[in-house]
């Protein structure tokens, strides 16, 4: 994210699928990239561990010690003539699709941020624990963390409503020297409660904090790190849809992630404007290609307007070629290091957050 962020802070033009893999004292840093950008990849990985939280052998992994190796080669010739706006009017609106598949967008009313509540309960637990770990409230805690929250909703006709916190799971990686009964009345006190609305918390919630009862070996020592892994937490939790391909490490001509961005900007702005409680919209793409090859909307029987309706709404209000999703999202600008952690949807950091006035 941050290598694709100084790309495009210093050309935005910029052409990158850059990945990344770690494990044990080692980066690796490989793809293609296609850029006028002089990009220092030692500085720019270096502080990005740093920043990350590994700043010390005691923690697993040392930003200052760590072998950082670069494996990176120009976008293939086949691949960025397909994309490219050459013999297509030279109209940047018409470039071509950079992969085919699936992309989905997922909306629903039951949060603020037209998210899963599910999601952003997560999502809020580990920023939280970052945040207490950062200032020196709990600074046993290490960056490598999860967590998961079960909730129990009632359904209203396709809507989910949610009625109380069911379950909520963290795992976190920490110091050897703090104790398990320390460490879960901590997390209990400090993150879980404050973290989760009262109202959803009762005395039945269960919590299951470090229920391994040990994790201080994480990170890279503990597991091998690899882009793309982690594709559901980065988009609605397991709710709507997914293509199967991850946003991260890719230019905006590459639909996995745009489209994807732009489906959710769909979808959001659909529930936004009253139009139906809880969305999911599909777009299909073909390398090359500038338009999508279908569009899909399901409304799960939430839909104030049938969903043909939905579907000329999006048609007249919205322009999902690449090239047009680009201008519209302002995806040539560096915003791509904030999608890292804590997902790619439900923070009106991003523009796709923002929703669309409809033209009705």
């Amino acid at each position: 994210m941050v290598t694709r962020d100084e790309c495009l802070r210093q050309d935005p033009t910029s052409r990158v699928a850059c990945e990344t893999a770690s494990k044990t004292g080692m980066i690796m840093v490989f793809g293609e990239i296609t850029s006028n950008a002089h990009l220092d990849y030692q500085k720019i990985i270096r502080n990005t561990i740093k920043k990350i939280g590994y700043d010390d052998s005691s923690k697993g992994f040392d930003y200052k010690t760590c072998n950082v190796m670069v494996a990176i080669e120009q976008q293939s010739v086949d691949i960025s003539q397909s994309v490219d706006k050459e013999g297509r009017g030279n109209k940047e609106e018409d470039i071509g699709a950079g992969d085919q598949g699936l992309m989905f967008g997922y909306a629903t009313d039951e949060t603020p941020e037209l998210m899963p509540m599910t999601c952003i309960l997560s999502h809020r637990l580990c920023e939280k624990m970052a945040e207490l770990r950062r200032d020196g409230t709990m600074p046993y805690l290490r960056p490598d963390c999860k967590s998961q929250v079960t909730i129990e909703y009632q359904k209203e006709g396709g809507a989910c409503i949610p009625k109380r916190v069911h379950t909520v799971v963290i795992s976190t990686q920490h110091s050897e020297e703090v104790t398990n009964e320390q460490l879960r009345a901590d997390l209990l006190e400090k993150v879980v409660k404050v973290v989760i609305p009262a109202n959803m918390f009762d005395d039945k919630t269960v919590c299951h904090l470090n229920p391994s009862g040990r994790f201080v070996i994480g990170g890279p020592q503990g597991d091998a790190g690899l882009t793309g892994r982690k594709i559901i937490v980065d988009s609605y939790g397991g709710w709507g849809a997914h293509g199967g391909g991850a946003f991260s490490g890719k230019d905006y001509s590459k639909v996995d992630r745009s489209a994807a961005y732009a489906a959710r900007w769909v979808a959001k702005s659909l529930v936004a404007a009253g139009l139906a409680r809880r969305v999911l919209v599909q777009v299909a793409y073909s390398i090359g290609i500038a338009r999508p090859l279908s569009l899909y909307v399901d409304d799960y029987g939430t839909g104030k307007v049938p969903k043909e309706q939905l579907l000329e709404i999006i048609n007249k209000n919205f322009d999902l070629r690449p090239g047009v999703i680009v201008k519209d999202l302002d995806l040539k600008k560096p915003v791509y290091s904030d999608t890292a952690a804590y997902g790619h949807f439900g923070r009106d950091i991003f523009a796709w957050e923002k929703p669309k006035t409809l033209t009705l």
